[in-house]
C-alpha cells in the first residue's frame, strides 16, 4: 500500500496516484488495486481518500455556496442573476423582502437594476431547474463600490487557503474588503485604489500559480513589497 504522488502535485489523466487500500475521491477512479487521475489537476490526499482538484472546469452550484453575481434580467417573480454557471440563478422576491408581494416591474428595477452586483447564497439546486439564491443573511446583498475579478472556479480553494489562511493574509496586508465567491467571482473594495490593484494582481498570481508550492509566502512578499514601493514613492 503506497501513495505514488505528493500532495498538491500536478497530475495528468490516467496517472497512477496510489495503490492498495485507498478510496477514490473526486476526479479519480480505481482499477485493479490502483487509483488513477481522471483529470489534469492537483493531487489531494485526505487519509485514505485520494482526489484530484482540476485546474480548469465550470462552476456547478451547490446549496450553501456563497456567490457573486450580476443581475441580467428582471421579471414579475424576481431577478435573474448570472453566477458564472451553466444555469442562470433566480432571486425570488420573497428572498429579498422576506415575504411575497406584487409590485410593478418598474418597482423591482428600482430595487435591483440590470448590471448590478449581488453577493448571495445558493439555497436550492438539483439540476432539474435553475438555482435559487437569497440575499437574506449577514454580508449578503448589493455591493455599491469596488471591482469584481474572475478566477477559475476550481482554483477558489487555493485563494482561500487552508482554514482561510491565504485570503485572511491578503485582507490583512491590503486592508481591503474581499468577498470570495465559490463561483470564481471575487469582489474587492478599498479606499486606496493602489491597494485594490495589488489585490487584483495577487488574484492573478493565484490563477497562474495555483499548482505551485509556497504560493502564500510569495503573495505575502509581493504585497509587502508593493506597500514598501508606494511608501517610498510618497517620500520627498
Amino acid at each position: 500500500m503506497a501513495v505514488l504522488v505528493e500532495k498538491r502535485q500536478l497530475v495528468t489523466p490516467g496517472e497512477p496516484l496510489a495503490e492498495g487500500d485507498f478510496i477514490a475521491g473526486e476526479n479519480s477512479y480505481q482499477s485493479e488495486g490502483k487509483i488513477y487521475s481522471q483529470k489534469l489537476g492537483l493531487a489531494e490526499i485526505d487519509g485514505k481518500k485520494i482526489s484530484v482538484v482540476p485546474l480548469k472546469g465550470p462552476y456547478m452550484p451547490a446549496v450553501g455556496d456563497l456567490v457573486v453575481g450580476q443581475v441580467v434580467d428582471v421579471s414579475m417573480g424576481g431577478w435573474h442573476v448570472d453566477i458564472n454557471a451553466p444555469y442562470t440563478a433566480i432571486l425570488p422576491i420573497s428572498e429579498v423582502k422576506g415575504k411575497p408581494f406584487g409590485p410593478r416591474l418598474e418597482a423591482l428595477t428600482r430595487i435591483f437594476g440590470i448590471g448590478e452586483i449581488l453577493v448571495s447564497k445558493v439555497i436550492a439546486f438539483d439540476r432539474t431547474r435553475d438555482p435559487v439564491i437569497t440575499i437574506q443573511g449577514p454580508g449578503l446583498g448589493k455591493v455599491r463600490d469596488g471591482v469584481v475579478v474572475g478566477l477559475t472556479p476550481t482554483k477558489v480553494p487555493r485563494l482561500i487557503g487552508r482554514k482561510g489562511s491565504m485570503i485572511s493574509m491578503i485582507k490583512r496586508e491590503s486592508g481591503c474588503e474581499i468577498v470570495v465567491g465559490q463561483n470564481g467571482r471575487i469582489y474587492i473594495s478599498g479606499r486606496n485604489p493602489e491597494k485594490v490593484e495589488l489585490v487584483i494582481r495577487a488574484v492573478r498570481m493565484v490563477e497562474e500559480q495555483a499548482h505551485t508550492t509556497g504560493l502564500t509566502d510569495r503573495i505575502k512578499a509581493f504585497l509587502e513589497a508593493g506597500k514598501e514601493v508606494k511608501t517610498d514613492e510618497k517620500q520627498p
